[in-house]
């Protein structure tokens, strides 16, 4: 249950941090590489079961 609740707060925040804004567009892909690699490493220990 917890584990859901993680990954679903991972994937708003992914989604949030696109620069779609003009003052974000300065940080490049910075923000969402960052969460996107925490999001890919609870998947893969989703995977691995070790949660």
């Amino acid at each position: 249950m917890l584990v859901d609740v993680l990954i679903v707060i991972l994937v708003l925040m992914l989604i949030g941090s696109f620069p779609a804004w003009p003052y974000s567009r300065g940080w490049g892909y910075y923000p969402t590489g960052g969460i996107g690699l925490i999001l890919a490493i609870v998947v893969v220990l989703l995977l691995l079961h070790v949660f």
